[in-house]
């Protein structure tokens, strides 16, 4: 990959955070989380890479820090493990039926039904700003074209110097198609090298990587490599 696609939608000539005409296109995307529920933390019971990265940053951060995870899902374990390590939690999903879980999972984190669009510089919402971001495998939802635009407003949402946990499934595919647990959904990757320069273009130093080969407790779910990036907001 080029550096001319890392910088894809460059957020100084396409409006607020890049986005400018741009319509996001959730078709479906938060129908099936609906749909499937519960059932996600069924179908990936291990989530050592998500906990370890989690950890890191209740490590990290002291006490009362402002961290948004995104993509929430049902608030396990991300929310409600930073939320016991003392940190003032925010939560965002698209999935109005992930929110009511989260919100029920861990009911001192504030939780929001949104698209992580919204969030953009000049968004219909905004959460003031936060010293920590998780993103794990929420990115894998959208197409490529918003990814670095995506991390662009994850960036312009920490202060500088703040922290972001990130997880992708290592894949190179633009928007595909895949049976997920009873539903269709469309999911994006890169590959390791093409995904790293693509987060590095977005402003963020990357300090700590790791994959596992994860292989889902689901036969309707195929095994997959885990890209976990822990990084920091250049200032």
């Amino acid at each position: 990959m080029t550096n001319e696609l890392a910088h894809d939608h460059p957020a100084d000539h396409l409006g607020p955070a890049g986005y400018g005409a741009l319509r996001p296109d959730r078709t479906g995307q938060a129908e099936a989380f609906d749909a499937i529920g519960g059932r996600y933390d069924e179908a990936f019971p291990h989530k050592d890479g998500q906990v370890e990265a989690t950890d890191w940053l209740v490590g990290a951060l002291p006490a009362g820090a402002r961290v948004l995870d995104l993509g929430c899902g049902t608030g396990l374990p991300t929310a409600r493990r930073l939320a016991e390590g003392g940190l003032d939690v925010v939560g965002v999903d698209l999935s109005a039926r992930m929110v009511a879980l989260a919100r029920e999972h861990v009911p001192e984190a504030s939780i929001h039904q949104a698209d992580l669009a919204d969030l953009r510089p000049g968004g219909p919402l905004d959460l003031g700003r936060f010293d920590a971001v998780t993103a794990f495998f929420c990115l894998l939802m959208l197409p490529r074209a918003e990814i670095p635009l995506a991390l662009r407003t994850i960036h312009h949402l920490l202060v500088p110097g703040g922290r972001l946990a990130l997880s992708m499934v290592e894949a190179d595919v633009d928007g595909f198609a895949i049976p997920f647990l009873g539903s269709t959904i469309r999911v994006s990757g890169y590959l390791r090298d093409d995904l790293l320069q693509v987060v590095d273009g977005a402003g963020f130093d990357i300090v700590n990587e790791t994959s596992y080969t994860y292989a889902p407790s689901s036969a309707e779910v195929p095994p997959e490599i885990q890209i976990f990036l822990r990084c920091t907001r250049r200032e």
